[in-house]
């Protein structure tokens, strides 16, 4: 049994602070066949989009419920379930929505019921597909941390077991896997660029990417700059979260995991404006006919503003890690 594997036991457990390769590999047995194998698709513009990089997209966005975060949490759920540590009262989730749907999908492979708590700002569109899978949604505060409050609440009074979006050794080993499956189809790539918010898919993906002497580059917003800030303090510290990605990337702290892991790596912390996220997440759209959120062309905007140079020919992979967003917003064309 891996150490990241739970056991049966007093509701309240020690959950180790970090994970180790080892735990990537464990989630990628565990969760085998029940996720989707992320597709890579080479940019046909690499001089404009990439830099000059030989460039390729991860398509995460269409892994089921739209994100990346169903390998972690499928994890999580699956473990619990060979350990035989799902309770009666379900699973409880505080998220942006992204977490939550992840949860409510992996929860219900279990017959196991989800309870997720998100912020009243959460996109429209997450919340009705919260509903469609069945989850039992509450609408708390403006910002995900009064939505991990208020879910913190409900697990100590109902008993439920406690999730986190990003915040948990099996959720950020499931995250890892991605990172693997990549390595598969292009065994020759240098670089990987993701977007970060608490660091879940940061975490798993720089454990794998370290091992596979891999460079990161982690990208946030400049108004949401949990990890960027961490590395600064050297510590996790809280931040403002305002950005346009705040419903996926609005973490206020970044996980001590994720902040181990960025200094381990050698991970390359990258910040981009809002405007050209906007711009980006347009592009997507206008030249791919793609449609992600804000989170998803977050990482790309890296390489669109300079914000990172990749060498010539520097084989890279970003990462389009969700699309859960309404297609009212993209501009006609």
């Amino acid at each position: 049994m891996s150490f990241l594997e739970p056991t049966v036991g007093p509701a309240v457990q020690e959950v180790p602070v970090s994970i180790a390769y080892t735990d990537v590999t464990a989630a990628r047995a565990r969760i085998e066949g029940h996720t989707r194998r992320v597709a890579l698709s080479p940019s046909e513009r690499g001089a404009e989009e990439f830099g000059g990089a030989e460039g390729c997209f991860a398509y995460e966005f269409v892994q089921h419920t739209g994100s990346f975060k169903a390998r972690g949490a499928a994890n999580f759920v699956a473990a619990h379930a060979q350990a035989g540590t799902l309770p009666e009262a379900g699973i409880v989730i505080a998220s942006g929505g992204n977490a939550g749907l992840a949860c409510a999908w992996a929860a219900a492979r279990h017959s196991t019921p989800a309870t997720v708590f998100v912020p009243e700002t959460a996109p429209a569109v997450k919340v009705a597909r919260l509903r469609a899978l069945g989850a039992r949604i509450r609408q708390v505060g403006s910002e995900y941390a009064e939505a991990l409050e208020a879910s913190r609440k409900y697990a100590a009074e109902t008993g439920a077991l406690e999730s986190h979006a990003y915040d948990h050794p099996l959720i950020a080993a499931g995250a890892g896997t991605l990172l693997e499956e990549i390595r598969d189809a292009r065994p020759d790539v240098e670089t990987v660029v993701v977007a970060v918010g608490g660091g879940g898919l940061f975490a798993g993906v720089a454990v794998a990417a370290h091992e596979h002497g891999i460079r990161v580059v982690a990208v946030e917003p400049e108004g949401s700059r949990a990890l960027h800030a961490g590395l600064a303090a050297g510590a996790p510290v809280d931040v403002p979260v305002q950005s346009v990605a705040a419903d996926s990337l609005g973490a206020r702290r970044v996980t001590p995991m994720a902040l181990e892991w960025a200094e381990r790596a050698g991970a390359v912390s990258v910040l981009v404006p809002d405007e050209a996220i906007t711009a980006t997440r347009a592009a997507l759209w206008d030249r791919r006919r793609l449609a992600v959120e804000h989170a998803a062309a977050t990482a790309l905007t890296a390489l669109s503003t300079g914000a990172y140079v990749p060498a010539a020919g520097e084989k890279v992979c970003v990462v389009l890690c969700g699309a859960n967003t309404g297609l009212g917003d993209f501009p006609a064309s």
